[in-house]
């Protein structure tokens, strides 16, 4: 086994500016910054990871900077030298090395997976379980925070048959206003589209009870993280009181405990998975097991990725249950450009899975550095604040 040890590892940041602003409660972006990581084991192989937030440290601790300071200084020399093809003991020594970090975590191991597959010659899914799904239905988030630039958008890629699933994101203006934005998509979709709806965190329990009916009566039926993560109380109230749409947690979920603790207090009918904030592929199918045992659904989420991120997202997206509500891995179509040789096709509008070594998609070193923040000498990247919502948790 000495050829699967962990020979080198390397990260950088990259900054890709996105195709327009992407506008969320606490702020809008218009460049991602994800953390590449390639990491080669001593037979040769070489895999790739990603770590990707959305509006650097805006939506949780981590930044682009210290996942790449958390990998370059802890995690990459706890592991060099080590069998690369044990996951759960490759997690184990990064735990003992650097607690927290999930992020950081999780563009290792992905890099650690794609490197033992390809060394395979198998597709990722066949290391995770094996594959259950072929294709996802795909969602598109509509967060340009414009009525007629979001309904521009939706029907054309209802047109293109790539998505109708739509997302929108509110909480960053009064509630009220946020109800008639949603409104009025609604309306100029007449119903050709399924619509869900982001809060990112940014209501209160009152709010939320008061502002989620009228939403629902537009026509949403999937309601993502309403409160604050911390506010469980609410999201049960809300789980076990609205009628019409289901309630999904995205950052109260994030470790297998807190999907226990949400399973045991009926406090959400769909987790929303991220395989970052997860802190791996792995454990991701751990808090995927226990909404299946809970008779919980889940929904594929995205941190905003490059096809790399989404590929790994998908495969083990892929070998979850049947009972889900579909994904949302846009994030390369949200990109001025990507980092791969080839995306993965969007059919039917549904996300179609690789199937080749690894994650089935060849990253292009050439991108790699152009987008290379140490080459272009970028300046971190900061998000404008939306304006405060005295509403808002």
């Amino acid at each position: 086994m000495t050829g699967f040890a962990v020979e080198r590892i390397e990260a950088r940041i990259l900054d890709i500016p996105t195709i327009r602003p992407h506008k969320l409660s606490f702020g809008s972006i218009s460049r991602q910054s994800p953390v590449i990581v390639q990491l080669w084991l001593k037979n040769g192989a070489c895999g790739f990871g990603e770590a990707a937030t959305i509006g650097g440290p805006s939506w949780n601790e981590e930044s682009p900077e210290s996942i790449l300071h958390a990998i370059t200084q802890y995690l990459a020399p706890a592991l060099l030298g080590e069998f690369g093809g044990g996951f759960e003991s490759a997690l184990a020594r990064m735990d003992r090395a650097c607690k927290g970090n999930a992020f950081a975590k999780s563009a290792i191991e992905m890099a650690l997976v794609d490197a033992v597959a390809r060394t395979l010659n198998m597709p990722a899914w066949q290391l995770l379980g094996g594959k259950v799904h072929q294709s996802l239905p795909l969602a598109w988030t509509l967060a340009s925070g414009d009525v007629a630039r979001d309904l521009q958008e939706a029907h054309l890629r209802l047109e293109q048959k790539r998505h109708h699933i739509f997302k929108i994101k509110i909480g960053a203006r009064a509630p009220e206003d946020d109800v008639a934005h949603v409104s009025q998509i609604a309306r100029g979709l007449q119903g050709k589209a399924t619509l869900t709806v982001d809060v990112n965190q940014a209501w209160d329990g009152n709010t939320a009870r008061r502002y989620l009916p009228p939403l629902v009566e537009a026509g949403v039926t999937l309601i993502e993280q309403p409160v604050a993560r911390w506010n469980v109380e609410a999201l049960r109230s809300l789980t076990a009181t609205l009628d019409g749409a289901l309630i999904m947690a995205d950052e109260t979920v994030c470790t297998p405990q807190d999907a226990f603790m949400l399973a045991s207090l009926k406090a959400s009918h769909v987790f929303s998975l991220k395989v970052a904030k997860h802190g791996g592929l792995v454990r991701t199918r751990k808090i995927a097991a226990v909404a299946e045992a809970a008779d919980i659904g889940w929904y594929g989420g995205t941190m905003l990725e490059t096809t790399l991120g989404s590929a790994a997202s998908a495969h083990v997206f892929s070998t979850l249950s049947a009972q889900h509500h579909g994904c949302e891995l846009f994030g390369p179509q949200l990109l001025v450009d990507d980092i791969v040789e080839q995306q993965m096709p969007i059919t039917n509008f549904a996300l179609q899975l690789p199937d080749g070594p690894g994650f089935g998609v060849e990253v292009s070193l050439a991108q790699l550095n152009r987008f290379d923040r140490a080459r272009q000498g970028q300046a971190p990247v900061h998000v404008d604040m939306a304006p405060a919502n005295p509403t808002a948790a």
